[in-house]
């Protein structure tokens, strides 16, 4: 089988995760209207209706420390397989609720779950898969999560909400089968010493090509020249080396980029319209019985332009397609929010409601051809391998926190200050986070995970170095080289490169 079909397999069990994470988010904009309809068994006012919506993020904290430390622990494989358990059961018990906090505990173990895969998901790409490939499939996290969101608004509009439910344990089960399948990622094997095993699984995903032999080279290389640990580390010593990171540069430049991400992706609306669209569209349209179709038209649009984007990747680098579509996108934001805001004043007729919707499409087109899918695909770039584990912890607290504030104040915010006045905050802050990463985001397509990693340690990428720099960084590199010969309990790797 080709290295690309063997990458494409890994990576479908990540896409359906992340299928499944779209199905969670989306889910609220069928259960909160039926349960709030007069006929309804469960009541639930509007701050009740908020926490069912928002407590996903909430949940999805422990989730990210945990998986965190799993995947340091036991290798992503099992880390994966572990951490789908919960969302399946949490989708199991939603559909046997008959109260708002049985439903609220399926959604927290729902949570926990999305949390869990979305960064661990990231990891798997980026060590899984061949820099030329790890763009496009970054990116189809994205598409995926949209798409899940566009099958639950189609099976909540035909379906009961429990049944739906009971339908969203599909993907789960079918991703925990592929994941059964997977070898166990390279670069976690390098990190444990196992460079047998890591060469291994390395050929297995990317092949015996001079490319792929170099990118194995490398990882094992860095990985030498780091210490092994003589003594086992306390609960004390764990906690004073992950202070320390915060001391470093190759962590907290990743770290400022992660933040900005976070902050970017729920300004882009990129969790809040999934579960608010029907109230959205609602208002923009004042027609509900029409509000169906206009959010199934959306959804449709945006899947397809986060699919796109996945192409678009593989041709643009990931700045230009970051700040063309983000800033395109911001410009278009201001027109309908200003359109509506006229409308809302009797300055513009009600009665159009076209022109409104037409300019929601397209500022969703153009967010998501790369404003939302790059900083998602971050995750799985920027973090050194071995600030990895505590890298995918922080991550998923800064998202689990854009989530939560997100979809906790939306509904407030629409209620308030409607929808121009929500959508007008959250492109502020949205101009704000492109600016910031205009001067902090380094440009990472076709790098290795390698290369971006001795980006953050020296600030520049070795082929931009003076010839001087890249010879002491080259050196350094491969300074154990001629000791590693001598040793018997380790294979000659270098003579087979």
């Amino acid at each position: 089988m080709l290295p690309v079909l063997k990458q494409t397999w890994t990576v479908s069990a990540i896409l359906l995760n992340m299928l499944a994470q779209g199905m969670l988010l989306s889910y609220t904009s069928s259960l909160l209207p039926a349960l709030r309809a007069p006929d309804s068994d469960i009541k639930i006012d509007l701050n009740t209706a908020s926490w069912l919506s928002s407590c996903v993020g909430l949940s999805g904290i422990p989730g990210f420390f945990i998986s965190a430390f799993l995947m340091n622990w036991r290798g992503r494989k099992q880390a994966h397989a572990i951490v789908l358990i919960p969302g399946l059961i949490g989708w199991l018990i939603m559909y046997f609720a008959n109260n708002v906090t049985t439903l609220a505990i399926g959604r927290v173990l729902g949570g926990f779950t999305a949390g869990a895969t979305v960064s661990l998901g990231a990891v798997v790409i980026g060590e899984y898969t061949s820099p030329n490939n790890r763009g496009t499939f970054l990116n189809l996290k994205t598409a995926s999560v949209c798409l899940g969101g566009l099958v639950i608004h189609i099976l909540g509009t035909f379906y009961h909400w429990r049944t739906v439910a009971l339908m969203a344990m599909i993907p789960y089960s079918i991703s925990l089968a592929i994941i059964c399948t997977w070898p166990e990622s390279p670069a976690w094997l390098a990190s444990k010493k196992k460079y047998e095993s890591s060469e291994k699984a390395f050929y297995w995903l990317r092949g015996d090509s001079e490319e792929s032999r170099k990118e194995l080279h490398e990882l094992i290389q860095s990985q030498k020249e780091k210490p092994v640990a003589t003594k086992k580390m306390t609960v004390r010593d764990n906690l004073r080396e992950i202070l320390l990171k915060f001391t470093k540069k190759d962590f907290i430049k990743p770290l400022n980029i992660i933040i900005i991400s976070g902050i970017l992706i729920e300004a882009c609306g990129r969790h809040v319209f999934p579960a608010y669209a029907s109230q959205i569209i609602s208002e923009v349209t004042g027609d509900t019985s029409q509000s169906f179709y206009y959010t199934l038209a959306i959804d449709i649009i945006i899947t397809g332009s986060a699919t796109f984007s996945s192409v678009l990747v593989k041709i643009y680098k990931r700045r230009t397609l970051l700040f063309t579509s983000g800033f395109s996108a911001l410009f278009v934001l201001i027109c309908v929010c200003t359109y509506l805001y006229l409308q809302s004043k009797d300055v513009i007729s009600r009665g159009n409601s076209i022109i409104p919707i037409a300019l929601f499409v397209i500022y969703f087109v153009t967010v998501n051809l790369g404003c939302t899918a790059i900083p998602l695909s971050l995750y799985g770039e920027v973090w050194p391998l071995s600030h990895r584990d505590a890298g995918t912890a922080i991550s998923g607290l800064v998202l689990s926190l854009a989530v939560l504030i997100g979809l906790q104040v939306t509904p407030h915010l629409l209620e308030s200050i409607k929808v121009y006045g929500t959508f007008a905050v959250f492109g502020s802050v949205m101009g704000l986070s492109l600016v910031i990463f205009y001067f902090i985001l380094p440009e990472t397509k076709d790098r290795t995970l390698q290369e971006i990693e001795e980006y953050f340690t020296y600030g520049r990428y070795r082929d931009e170095l003076n010839s001087k720099e890249a010879k002491m960084v080259n050196e350094k590199l491969l300074k154990f080289s001629d000791s590693d010969k001598h040793k018997n309990n380790d294979k000659d790797i270098e003579s087979k490169l």
